[in-house]
């Protein structure tokens, strides 16, 4: 009878094995695998390439930036910024380089995103996501092989500079001219794309833009009041993300079996909305303001040598640092979503999930529209709760 048992366990055993072994994500995703982390873009991305690019001093070079750490780097936050902890979720023991920068270990990923960088014409004393492109290729053959490159996580947040500018320039554009400018922005981001493909990459992070019309900058300037968000602004964002989905569907479809386009898309736009307006539930206190500047909405000037710029006491209580960039508590919060939120925030997979796909393998499942029940709330009210702990 113990013998008839035991060989029964033994068999148990061996079928759950070959079942585990069979789901190569399931297995494959209790651990790390060795990639690297790729990110393009703006200054949300940089890691300081622009004190490389440009010949006078960055503001992001000094104190209050890096303020969290007493470390100002060059980063556009008041400590780590996303990319920093998403690469720690990924168990890269590297910073993740300013490719720009000489003499860095770009063994485990590099930064090629720039403060001021564009999709379309030419930024001055920054790189358009093409120029960037063309950077990772001159660096490619002397730092990462074939397989590395495809198996590693390429993230790209670009197109805000785009819409600032372009409303700044035509303020009295209407809806025809927008959706034209919409679609040579989202044009250029696809060819851009496809030139990373080309150049090996496989597997894509697209972060969609933020409701640019509620950066505390674009609120000072267009002067919304403490209440309102510039909606002009905010609907550019949402036409240029409603064409992200689609477009990288498409992409995924048409590549070849032997070289499968894998992607994500990280809602951004709803992430940071639903702190606007839900602040209370994410425990921040100020959300329409910066921690650091000048201004109606403390936006502008954090850390100019020439600016008599304001600081906040904890910057943990505000979702942005600076007129258009997040806090570090904030960062790391977009960092978490990314890597293991449910497919409301972020899909048709987390991170976690794209790095342990199989390389060689198709995508099974693919970006949807979101429905109203996986839209965040859109009230605008805040939270009334007391009692909450600073996070």
């Amino acid at each position: 009878m113990m013998a008839n048992n035991c060989n029964l366990v033994s068999v148990l055993c061996v079928f759950l094995v070959l079942t585990l072994f069979h789901n190569p994500i399931t297995v494959a995703g209790q651990n790390s695998p060795v990639v690297a982390l790729f990110t393009f873009g703006d200054s949300n991305f940089d890691a300081g390439n622009k004190q490389t690019l440009t010949k006078t001093l960055v503001a992001q070079g000094f104190w209050p930036y890096g303020k969290s750490r007493d470390d100002p780097n060059g980063k556009f936050s008041d400590g780590l910024i996303t990319p920093d902890f998403l690469a720690k979720f990924m168990k890269i023991p590297l910073a993740i380089a300013p490719a720009l920068q000489p003499n860095v270990n770009v063994s485990r990923g590099a930064s090629f995103a720039v403060e001021g960088a564009t999709l379309l014409g030419a930024p001055v004393e920054s790189m358009t996501l093409n120029q960037q492109v063309k950077k990772f290729n001159q660096m490619k053959a002397a730092n990462w092989n074939d397989d590395f490159v495809a198996k590693s996580v390429f993230m790209i947040y670009i197109g805000a500079n785009d819409y600032l500018n372009f409303t700044k320039n035509n303020p009295t554009a209407d809806a025809s001219a927008q959706q034209a400018f919409v679609t040579s922005v989202t044009n250029k981001l696809k060819s851009d794309i496809s030139a990373l493909y080309s150049s090996g990459a496989s597997k894509f992070v697209i972060q969609t833009l933020a409701p640019l019309g509620c950066l505390p900058i674009v609120r000072q300037e267009y002067n919304t009041g403490m209440d309102q968000c510039y909606e002009k602004l905010n609907d550019l964002a949402k036409q240029h993300n409603e064409k992200i989905g689609p477009m990288l569907n498409e992409m995924a479809r048409n590549s070849p079996a032997s070289a499968p386009f894998q992607f994500t898309v990280f809602d951004f736009y709803n992430a940071v909305l639903t702190r606007t307006q839900r602040n209370q539930n994410f425990r921040f206190f100020v959300t329409n303001a910066s921690c650091c500047g000048v201004g109606s909405h403390d936006a502008y000037g954090c850390g100019l040598p020439n600016v008599h710029s304001k600081l906040c006491e904890y910057q943990r209580s505000f979702l942005f640092f600076d007129g258009r960039h997040n806090s570090e508590k904030a960062q790391e919060m977009f960092a978490h979503l990314l890597f293991g939120a449910d497919t409301n925030v972020v899909q048709p997979m987390n991170v976690r999930e794209l790095t342990v796909y199989p390389v060689d393998e198709p995508m099974r499942e693919f970006w949807v529209p979101p429905t109203p029940a996986t839209v965040h709330a859109s009230d605008s009210s805040s939270s009334t709760s007391r009692g909450y702990e600073y996070y």
